[in-house]
């Protein structure tokens, strides 16, 4: 990976104690950065410690000052992959719903799936993650000390993404008619199991092709299960 996935660089003062702290930061970026390239391809039981921070540009010293373990990197990273989708699609919410509120009652299953193809577009690509998280999964499933931390991060992120859909249906006027944790997490399984089987029948561009096959279906069923939002009694 040519740069770093997020932004690192700390703001501020310049003094000693900051500058130190960013250039820490800077160093858990690129570790990160070649950790998701080489736990991708190789698996979290197929790399050394020593070959991450060799692509990194790093020793194993410098690992180690900054992460105990590979499970402690790669726990780090899901947090880090997890974020960043949500920050991706935080900017793009609102303008794709937006229309969604130009008309009267509950708009129509084509303005849902012009709204759906927009926020899919917009996230980051799928085919890696889709690879890094059943990683993470299996390592959860086969070590007891990981998986309090899968569970919590596998939570917090489908309760912010949750979060994000209520209020954007909210400011359209909108509500979905039954539980909304319940169809978020609907919708990822939908989406990460499409996911899945593209890359192992071997898709040329399973992005894509994920994408093609949840728009056959996603905008009818966010159509049937949206209701309109009851004004608030005064």
């Amino acid at each position: 990976m040519s740069k770093t996935r997020s932004a690192a660089t700390a703001g501020g003062a310049t003094g000693p104690g900051n500058r130190e702290t960013a250039r820490r930061a800077k160093t858990r970026e690129r570790l990160m950065d070649a950790a998701y390239e080489q736990f991708c391809e190789h698996g979290i039981n197929g790399i050394s410690i020593e070959a991450i921070a060799d692509a990194a540009g790093f020793t194993r010293g410098a690992f180690h000052s900054n992460f105990a373990s590979k499970e402690e990197l790669f726990v780090a990273l899901a947090e880090r992959e997890n974020r960043l989708r949500l920050e991706a699609l935080r900017k793009r919410f609102d303008v794709a719903v937006a229309p969604l509120g130009r008309t009267e009652g509950k708009p129509g299953p084509e303005l849902i799936e012009e709204a759906l193809a927009d926020l899919l577009a917009f996230l980051p690509e799928e085919r890696q993650w889709c690879l890094l998280n059943s990683e993470f999964r299996l390592l959860a499933m086969r070590e007891p000390q990981i998986a309090p931390r899968f569970v919590e991060s596998t939570r917090a992120f489908q309760q912010q993404l949750c979060d994000m859909i209520d209020a954007a249906l909210e400011s359209v006027g909108l509500r979905f008619a039954i539980d909304s944790m319940h169809l978020t997490r609907l919708l990822l399984a939908q989406f990460e199991s499409a996911m899945q089987d593209a890359i192992l029948s071997g898709d040329d561009d399973p992005v894509r092709t994920v994408r093609d096959y949840i728009m056959l279906t996603l905008p009818r069923l966010v159509h049937a299960l949206a209701e309109v939002r009851e004004p608030a009694k005064q």
